[in-house]
């Protein structure tokens, strides 16, 4: 079965069931196949259809009607100049040409932060064993009601539409996460607006990057707390978590499941970790799930096999073959499997910063100086030097109204790391960049 199909499996078996919530707008299960079915009438099989992500209900009408159609989604950036857009447009209809044979249900466009954007087939057998890992791997049910409050033109978001299409559960979209009170009142929706009686019992998650959640814990970690009994869970991924913030969720909400997942477009979703375990394990990203197994390479590399792996790059095939071949898709993470199987993630080689002939992870720099209460956010990042020739520099947001300093955070670092590991210099800076899905944007600060 197709994502369609279970739509129209739940449009029979719960018409009345809310399927999507967004702003003031309700649709049933039965209703939204009826609008899917109707839309569906604008496309035609094998065709690609270039269309703006936006966060609302008709982004997810538009895109199971493509489906539906037999065509293929190619979701782009909302922000994404004209130009670009139809540039990508043309070049991704001349190029799947070379592709029409494969059962392709999405292209999906990478972020681009370790190179160029790459459109990403996924084949609608991988899309379906996405959600299989995910229900099976984080406890998707009918009765759950998950937020959607990322780009949905990436899989982070995108891919909890699938589990929820798939059981039957009920997809609540809102406009970002930038107005923290927008999110807090989702989660005081009356049972009524899901048209169940009032003493219904929701239980809510929902997907952050790590920058949402700092910014959670900075501004509003009492007001999380007081929702711990409607958080069933909440997965984090895209970039590394800081153990410090791990931590500090796990004990605003003690009894919520709170999941670190690999997970890439070219792989799939992979393997995800509960580390509200009582043992909350940096940069463990747990076993792999069902669909999914996890090789390591003799250089320490993490190669992904399984039925959730992408079909290739379109227009591509000899990027492709770098990436994917033997059935197995190998990645420039860097990685380990414990004795019980868990995957724990060291970085991306191409992070690797060398100083002095020195390998040092950036990922294991950061993570020491975001535990310090001097710290809001931070990148560690390679560096000019006068006298080494190349150092380890740390860039430091600091808590409002306060001044980095530099010798106290370098000797708490000093604490922590190996002396190699010590960042020789220190920036104070007002932000760090980001890409809009929360990921560390490295590539800003590569110099020569």
């Amino acid at each position: 079965m197709n994502l369609e199909d279970y739509l129209h499996q739940n449009a029979r078996c719960y018409p009345d069931k809310v399927a999507v919530v967004c702003g003031d707008t309700t649709l049933t299960y039965a209703q939204l196949w009826q609008e899917v079915a109707r839309r569906a009438q604008d496309f035609h099989p094998h065709e690609v259809v270039c269309f703006r992500s936006s966060q609302d209900i008709d982004f997810l009408v538009t895109y199971m009607a493509v489906h539906l159609a037999g065509g293929v989604a190619a979701p782009l950036e909302h922000g994404m100049p004209d130009t670009l857009f139809e540039r990508i447009s043309s070049a991704v209809a001349h190029s799947f040409t070379l592709h029409s044979s494969l059962p392709i249900a999405d292209i999906l466009y990478t972020t681009g932060t370790t190179g160029q954007s790459k459109g990403v087939m996924v084949s609608h057998r991988a899309l379906i064993a996405d959600a299989e890992n995910l229900i099976a791997g984080q406890g998707f049910s009918h009765d759950l009601v998950f937020i959607i409050n990322g780009p949905l033109n990436h899989i982070g978001s995108l891919s909890k539409i699938w589990p929820c299409i798939i059981l039957g559960a009920t997809i609540l979209i809102i406009e970002g996460m930038k107005d923290l009170n927008a999110f807090f009142r989702v989660l005081d929706t009356p049972p009524s607006s899901f048209l169940l009686p009032p003493s219904s019992k929701l239980k809510f998650a929902t997907f952050f990057v790590p920058a949402t959640i700092r910014m959670i814990l900075q501004f509003a970690p009492d007001r999380l707390a007081s929702y711990a009994h409607k958080l069933d869970f909440i997965e984090s991924g895209a970039a590394p978590l800081p153990q410090t913030d791990m931590k500090r969720l796990c004990e605003l909400l003690p009894h919520t499941r709170l999941y670190n997942t690999y997970a890439s477009t070219e792989t799939g979703i992979i393997a995800t970790y509960n580390y509200n375990d009582g043992r909350c394990m940096a940069n463990c990203l747990g076993r792999p799930m069902p669909h999914s197994k996890i090789l390591i390479t003799l250089d320490g590399l993490i190669a992904c096999q399984g039925d959730t792996l992408m079909s290739g790059y379109v227009g591509d095939p000899e990027l492709t073959a770098t990436v994917l071949h033997d059935d197995t898709v190998f990645t420039s993470d860097v990685g380990i499997l414990d004795e019980e199987g868990m995957l724990h993630l060291s970085g991306r080689a191409s992070d690797v910063i060398n100083v002095g002939g020195f390998k040092v992870s950036p990922i294991e720099v950061e993570e020491a100086a975001m535990a310090s209460p001097m710290v809001s956010d931070c990148i560690c990042i390679s560096a000019s030097h006068p006298v080494t020739g190349r150092a380890l520099k740390l860039l430091v947001v600091t808590p409002p109204g306060q001044k980095l300093d530099k010798r106290t955070l370098a000797r708490y670092l000093a604490d922590r790391l190996e002396p190699y590991k010590v960042p020789m210099l220190y920036e104070q800076v007002d932000t760090i960049a980001r890409t809009y899905n929360g990921k560390l944007d490295r590539k800003f600060y590569l110099t020569p």
